[in-house]
């Protein structure tokens, strides 16, 4: 992609290390190589507007050149996902207008991001998320459950998806995109419900 095109070897820890040791904002282009696709299309997803995704992509890696001499990461994959999608909202936000599809898009990312949340979503992976799908379906709401069922259960298109239901293709992707999320979280919570049933059963010898 324009300016940052081409992924490095090296790994996000080595070139966080180094970069904090030297300074060398080279070092941190190299580490901006290896998450940048991954960054525009999270700017475009929440921005819906090419040119206004690569500005924010630029200002989101002058904001890294401070943010990474400052804070010890030791999630950085998890981390960059906090920062970028925080970084979106506070732009929506200063734009203090109703953008289009808002409130189909945006139905819940008006509120910030936490961290710690974001490392609980990063933890369940989509096949897991599949695993335990039929479990944990019933606790979304109803049009993340609806489109969650038809894309993931029944294999349907955002197309026809968009037609069986009286949804915009934009509202289908924000609620299958927020479904997940929610589901990974209510998977991450029953993993951990599990596991402190299991501390506090006696064992018996």
């Amino acid at each position: 992609m324009w300016l940052f095109n081409k992924k490095v070897n090296k790994t996000d820890e080595e070139l966080i290390s180094a970069f904090k040791q030297s300074g060398n904002k080279n070092l941190l282009a190299d580490l901006f190589k290896n998450h940048v696709n991954t960054i525009y299309g999270t700017c475009l997803f929440y921005l819906q507007d090419k040119e206004e995704a690569k500005d924010e992509v630029m200002n989101i890696f002058e904001k890294l050149l401070s943010e990474l001499k400052t804070n010890e990461i030791k999630n950085f994959k998890g981390w960059l996902s906090f920062v970028v999608r925080n970084h979106c909202i506070s732009v929506i936000r200063k734009k203090n207008t109703v953008l289009k599809n808002t409130k189909g898009y945006y139905d819940y990312e008006y509120k910030d991001a936490v961290y710690e949340e974001e490392l609980k979503i990063e933890s369940v992976n989509d096949e897991k998320m599949l695993q335990h799908l039929q479990d944990c379906l019933p606790k979304l709401k109803e049009a993340q459950r609806k489109c969650i069922e038809l894309f993931y259960l029944k294999n349907m298109s955002y197309q026809q998806i968009c037609e069986l239901t009286t949804y915009e293709i934009n509202e289908v992707k924000s609620y299958i995109q927020n479904g997940k999320r929610k589901l990974k979280l209510l998977i991450e919570a029953l993993r951990q419900a599990q596991d402190d049933k299991l501390k506090n059963t006696p064992h018996h010898e």
